[in-house]
């Protein structure tokens, strides 16, 4: 294959990397007064890269010796990853404008568009080393983006946790890449397989284990997800919801990829460790969840239970359960952004954000449509019918139930009843307490109107596109197999 295939097989990547550059030195000359034109820029960049992925070459199969692969996998799992990237854009101006006296400055698009670059460079990984620049591309974005607000102590306090526990996974995870390098002479995803389908080593084994350990942190998986209720809570609220989208999507896609493509003849080892990680991650998340007040710290621990149930159709290994996978992670996408752009509109009446579960007590009264987009986001992330959560694990559950798992799909579904409390609880706060001050109301029409568009996803108008998400996703997962 020729060089300019190749290229043209990377060029949403190139797209984002190429005009990252360029915007940061047009926010290096235009100062603060270039942060809307940065910003506005930056969402028409992430729309072009996501239409670059139309192109025939984004099918085209292996680049560059096999260390890149373009698929039907890696473009959808980038779709998603754009998609949240622009909105955690959109989300920034009307939050930093009032906080604490910092603006926005233009780096923080700038970096939103690098992390996306490593991002997708994750989701197209075919060989180790790829997957780990990619890794570190996004984190060092995400580390700067967790501590964007210098007057805020927690905003300080939630980068250097994350860049500490971060170079810790990221020290684990290479330690387990140069151990199955050791064993198996090869970093390509494609030697390692063969590696893995012939006698394997304790060593091989053991480079299993601290590979999915590293990857478990980046997807916030039990029991690497101590750093994420901290940085949540800490970070600015458009960061946080940034975080919770589309990290999550490229550190899952990290995963199948591993799973699936290097990995895939070692199933009946890493599954067991995936299934532990699942179990793990649904109950904590419900039960350390149900004790919370602070609303993004709650949805920290939903983000690390919805991390179980989409492990959950990992586990099965199968084509139906990567594709079971993908379906829950548009879903949750389309979720937590949704309840995270309702956590913005949480203002006292000087403009300043307020984060406690006891500020939306009464709000049904005082906010009635924000209340009712807010409960129909947490019914959804409970998996109550007919809203699309419940079709999102119950994709997830039939997927193990095919594969064998039948256990797992049984104590999953019981540990979602307990997760079903801290989400009424919620809806019962809203709708039944006293109620508290008034938030002020926001005449944002972009943030209003995304939170209209995702109540509409998830409500039963979203039946409508199951189908075409299912052929999708399955389309996507068989590209693996």
């Amino acid at each position: 294959m020729s060089m300019a295939a190749d290229f043209a097989m990377v060029l949403p990547e190139e797209i984002l990397s190429v005009s990252a550059i360029l915007l940061m030195l047009v926010a290096a000359w235009g100062g603060q007064q270039s942060t809307r034109l940065v910003s506005i820029a930056s969402v028409f960049v992430l729309v072009g890269a996501g239409i670059a992925l139309t192109g025939p070459a984004s099918y085209g199969g292996n680049a560059f010796g096999g260390l890149f692969r373009a698929d039907a996998f890696s473009a959808f799992c980038k779709v998603l990853i754009y998609l949240a990237s622009a909105i955690a854009i959109v989300m920034a101006p009307a939050f930093f404008a009032r906080t604490s006296g910092d603006d926005l400055r233009p780096e923080y698009p700038v970096l939103i568009l690098l992390s996306a670059a490593g991002m997708g460079m994750m989701a197209s990984a075919g060989d180790l080393l790829t997957l780990y620049v990619g890794l570190e591309l996004q984190s060092l974005a995400a580390y700067v983006l967790a501590s964007f607000m210098r007057r805020d102590g927690r905003s300080a306090e939630a980068g250097l946790k994350y860049f500490v526990l971060g170079a810790l996974a990221s020290g684990i995870l290479l330690y387990g890449v140069s151990l199955v390098y050791g064993f198996t002479g090869t970093t390509l995803f494609s030697g390692i397989g063969t590696a893995y389908a012939g006698a394997r080593s304790t060593g091989l084994l053991f480079g299993l284990v601290f590979v999915f350990a590293g990857i478990a942190f980046k997807i916030s998986a039990v029991p690497f997800h101590m750093w994420t209720p901290d940085v949540y809570e800490g970070a600015p609220t458009p960061v946080t919801a940034f975080f919770a989208s589309a990290p999550k999507v490229a550190a899952m896609a990290m995963a199948i990829r591993v799973s699936v493509g290097a990995m895939g003849p070692a199933v009946d080892q890493w599954r067991q460790i995936v299934i532990f990680a699942a179990l793990a991650s649904i109950i904590l998340g419900a039960v350390a969840a149900i004790g919370q007040t602070n609303i993004k710290r709650l949805l920290a621990y939903s983000s690390i239970n919805n991390v179980g149930f989409a492990l959950v159709g990992l586990a099965a290994g199968t084509a139906q359960g990567v594709s079971a996978v993908l379906v829950y992670l548009t879903i949750y996408v389309v979720m937590t952004l949704g309840s995270f752009l309702v956590v913005v509109q949480m203002r006292d009446g000087a403009g300043q954000p307020v984060e406690t579960l006891a500020s939306l007590s009464g709000l049904s009264r005082t906010r009635p449509g924000l209340a009712l987009a807010m409960a129909m986001f947490m019914f959804s992330l409970a998996g109550i019918p007919p809203l699309l959560g419940f079709n999102a694990k119950l994709a997830v559950f039939d997927a193990a139930v095919q594969a064998g798992l039948f256990p797992l799909a049984v104590i999953g579904f019981a540990a979602s009843v307990i997760g079903a409390y801290y989400y009424l609880r919620v809806v019962k706060v809203m709708y039944f307490d006293e109620p508290a001050p008034a938030f002020e109301r926001q005449d944002n029409v972009v943030e209003g109107g995304l939170i209209a568009l995702s109540a509409a996803f998830v409500s039963p108008l979203g039946w409508l596109l199951l189908a075409p998400l299912g052929m999708w996703t399955l389309h996507a997962a068989r590209a693996l197999f």
